[in-house]
């Protein structure tokens, strides 16, 4: 009977914890538009920036994805996307790709 109590106290922390982190990635998901996405941008201190979906299908920016996936594989340290790369570099290829779209 013991060991039933403890592991349903158990299996009631972890829900708890999951719903709160349910809860807490629901909130940051909230300033995201819908066909968008958050990433990180910077060399020092990153800076998030919110881009369209789109971006995804152009080769520039599946560059700067590889890149990503070669120096974080997919264990990035800000939680979300991060990208390695300048944020003026950043800036620029965004500004063509709006441009583009």
């Amino acid at each position: 009977m013991a060991i039933r109590l403890a592991a349903i106290l158990h299996a009631k922390h972890i829900l708890r914890r999951s719903n709160s982190f349910a809860k807490q990635a629901a909130s940051m998901s909230l300033d995201v538009p819908k066909g968008c996405f958050a990433v990180y941008v910077g060399e020092g201190e990153k800076k998030r920036f919110v881009i369209p979906v789109s971006f995804l299908n152009q080769p520039s920016f599946q560059e700067l994805l590889s890149k990503a996936e070669e120096e974080f594989g997919f264990d990035h340290p800000m939680g979300g996307l991060t990208i390695p790369c300048s944020e003026d570099i950043f800036v620029d290829l965004t500004c063509r790709l709006h441009e583009l779209l």
